[in-house]
């Protein structure tokens, strides 16, 4: 379809009109149902899997040889590991903060987007959970970091920030599966209903839990789904306030800041909010989804992009200014000297131009409405933010107390296939839900269908343009 463009200045429609319950159905469960499968969706499975090939074999030859693959040394016990594992809990918070928070302040605008940020959220954290697993060394003893009826009635070490991340993600990955898996059960039911094939619309039955529809199914399900989303908002704060606690109750200089618990969580929305625009923009070509994405949602998802951008490089300048008017030595080191002219300032200068000086171009509604330009931008703040970890983990331990111990940090082959092999894990697991399951909720649009078609005949009965 074509583009949906606003008329005489107002904003975009969130759906494009002339739209019912039939072709809303139609056209998003069509997608999974009788659209055929075209050359992009096969190079895009095929770049995936050749990717998790790779991932396969560098973590088959790190169980064999162990962690030394990898570029860590002393005193950068943290590499590129856990530099991953932050980027990718970053990228999931956009599909909490979309579903969960804005369900909550009745933001309209999220119903297009919602599903597909929340299966991205669900894959992100598969794909950070990955890294700290692999860095334990042995991660076949994976459960000796929960509480379990051990022989010496041993607990694990509290005071590890792997034990931390353990419990914030997940109890962040059950709940976000949840408040998936409870917001898909109608869009499953339809899908069953629509199936042609026999054996398909056994599986979208079963995986539907008996959904008929009915008054008492509904209400129900508007009570879970509200208690879900009320349990999940917390957990924008609360699980990437952990992670950066890992690296503040350290004393390790550049880490030990109180900024970096809302500095981590409004990054976090940052990255995640890039990577939902590097995913929709594409999606909503390639599968003639432009009337439910609109450019409203683009306008909307730039906004949150720009604010914190802004609120990125105003902790840039808080955690500079605090290091330069506290007076520690080391403190100044790291953030005055070691970042923006030591070895790695070639990274730390990027990271500035691509997360506070390229965002500044989303201050003009033409940038905010054009698919190309926002997705272009999207990419430079996906490489910004891992950029702006690696520049946190890696500066601040390869110089730190002891000049005599200083290191530098070079990634090795294995770090980066690590690396590379989750982003094909990620990048198939997407392709396969675009494929299987509804990219967007259905039940909810037909919603939206109803109350926006309702506001558009008023609107045009005074002339407005709806």
């Amino acid at each position: 379809m074509a583009e949906t463009h606003d008329r005489g200045g107002g904003e975009p429609p969130v759906i494009a009109p002339g739209h019912s319950y039939a072709t809303v159905t139609a056209t998003i469960a069509d997608v999974v149902l009788k659209r055929p499968l075209d050359w992009r969706w096969f190079v895009g499975m095929g770049a995936g899997t050749s990717l998790i090939m790779l991932l396969g074999a560098a973590v088959s030859l790190l169980l064999f040889k162990g962690v030394g693959i990898w570029g860590i040394n002393a005193p950068v016990m943290w590499g590129w590991a856990i530099v991953n594992f932050v980027w990718w809990i970053g990228i999931g918070h956009a599909g909490t903060l979309i579903s969960a928070i804005l369900y909550l302040l009745k933001q309209q605008w999220r119903t297009s987007i919602n599903r597909f940020t929340e299966a991205m959220t669900l894959f992100a954290v598969m794909c950070a959970g990955m890294f700290p697993l692999l860095h334990m060394g042995r991660p076949w003893k994976f459960w000796w970091l929960f509480p379990y009826p051990a022989t010496m009635d041993l607990l694990p070490q509290w005071r590890s920030p792997l034990v931390w991340d353990v419990f914030a993600v997940s109890t962040y990955f059950t709940v976000s599966l949840l408040f998936w898996y409870v917001g898909l059960i109608p869009d499953l039911a339809t899908l069953r209903d629509r199936a042609g094939n026999t054996f398909l619309a056994k599986v979208y039955g079963s995986l539907a839990l008996g959904w008929r529809g009915s008054g008492r199914h509904w209400a129900r399900y508007k009570t879970a789904y509200m208690l879900l989303a009320a349990m999940a908002t917390p957990l924008v704060v609360s699980v990437h306030s952990v992670v950066s606690l890992d690296f503040t109750a350290g004393i390790i200089p550049g880490w030990h800041s109180t900024v970096f618990p809302p500095f981590f969580v409004a990054g976090a929305i940052f990255s995640g909010f890039a990577m939902v625009l590097t995913l929709c923009i594409p999606l909503r070509s390639w599968y003639g989804l432009k009337d439910f994405i609109t450019l409203k949602h683009l306008d909307y998802m730039s906004r949150v992009l720009l604010a914190t951008g802004m609120i990125v490089g105003y902790g840039y300048a808080s955690e500079t200014f605090v290091a330069w008017y506290g007076g520690n030595p080391f403190e100044r080191h790291a953030l005055l000297h070691a970042r923006p002219w030591g070895s790695f300032r070639h990274a730390y200068w990027m990271m500035i131009f691509c997360n506070v000086m390229v965002p500044q171009l989303l201050w003009s509604p033409a940038i905010r409405r054009n698919p190309m330009v926002l997705w272009i931008i999207s990419i430079f703040v996906n490489i910004g933010m891992w950029l702006e970890r690696y520049v946190i983990v890696v500066t601040s331990l390869s110089e730190d107390f002891l000049p005599s111990s200083w290191a530098y940090f070079t990634p090795t082959f294995w770090d980066v296939a690590v690396f590379l092999g989750t982003i094909g894990f990620f990048v198939f697991c997407l392709f396969l839900f675009v494929r299987s399951l509804p990219a967007i909720a259905m039940a909810e649009m037909r919603e939206l269908v109803h109350e926006t078609g309702h506001h558009g005949h008023a609107a045009q009965a005074h002339g407005e343009t709806p």
